[in-house]
């Protein structure tokens, strides 16, 4: 056993006797310019300190951008170096009128509404970040009401057909949803950290990439009645099947077209101000 041990110890034996004296002389010391009663200690009293990293939960930031989901607000904290939690909601609303499309006047309201959350990733601990998050509210679309004045034509599915006159003349209405309210996945890459290393108050966020929502999808029903180019041979546009036959198939092609909006684009810029909530 006692020769086990000394063969064990011999490594650290050997260093210790090797190592270089542990305490410098009193000449090194002397130079550290240490005054008072740790100067014996070879203690340091002088310098900056060592600054530390901010503890979870210890800032908030809020701010104010916009992007194709509106005007957007959001509100952050940190949790550690490398990321933070960003909560966002958007919204806006406004009107466009007497648009021409396909003989239809029509007037439209669009209604942005939207929330979600980001997890805000700093993979070098700098100004770059990748944000995975979700959109869990996604309210949003557009209402239209078309109007084809008597004895006007429009067309439906390339047919052509002629808004009757008076009271009968053909009338609608629409919408558009994008999302209709499911819940979106999100992914962005963006600049600008919301806590800066620096401890400034201010800064100036950007970001660009997709909202995975639902297929987008339009409805359009009309009624009132379509006649020849003569004004003759009426009939009913909500229940005539060929009517209706030609509205579908135009719908379906107003959809096909606003497929690409299912990867919905986010490219936001805006500003945010943080401050500490605890120490």
């Amino acid at each position: 056993m006692l020769l086990l041990f000394a063969c064990l110890l011999r490594p650290a034996l050997a260093q210790t006797m090797t190592a270089p004296n542990a305490y410098p002389p009193p000449t090194a010391r002397s130079r550290t310019n240490n005054s008072g009663p740790y100067a014996s200690q070879g203690l340091q009293t002088s310098g900056k300190a060592k600054p530390t990293s901010l503890k979870p939960l210890s800032r908030v930031a809020i701010g104010v951008g916009v992007s194709p989901l509106g005007i957007g607000f959001l509100a952050a904290t940190n949790i550690n170096r490398y990321l933070n939690l960003r909560a966002t909601g958007n919204f806006l609303n406004f009107s466009v009128n007497n648009i021409n499309t396909n003989g239809f006047n029509v007037n439209a309201k669009l209604n942005l509404a939207s929330a979600g959350a980001s997890l805000d990733y700093y993979p070098f601990h700098n100004w770059l970040r990748l944000s995975p998050g979700v959109l869990f509210y996604n309210q949003n679309q557009a209402n239209a009401v078309f109007t084809a004045a008597a004895g006007t034509s429009f067309t439906l599915n390339n047919y052509t057909y002629y808004s009757a006159s008076g009271s009968n003349a053909v009338q609608g209405i629409g919408t558009f949803g994008l999302g209709n309210g499911s819940v979106a996945p999100t992914i962005t890459a963006g600049i600008g950290n919301l806590f800066p290393s620096s401890g400034r108050h201010w800064t100036f966020p950007f970001e660009l990439g997709v909202a995975f929502i639902k297929a987008p999808t339009i409805t359009m029903n009309l009624k009132g009645e379509v006649c020849d180019s003569n004004g003759q041979n009426c009939v009913n546009v909500a229940t005539d099947p060929t009517v209706q036959s030609n509205l579908a198939a135009q719908v379906s092609k107003y959809q096909s077209d606003m497929q690409p909006l299912h990867t919905y684009p986010i490219v936001s810029f805006g500003v945010a101000y943080n401050f500490r909530i605890r120490r």
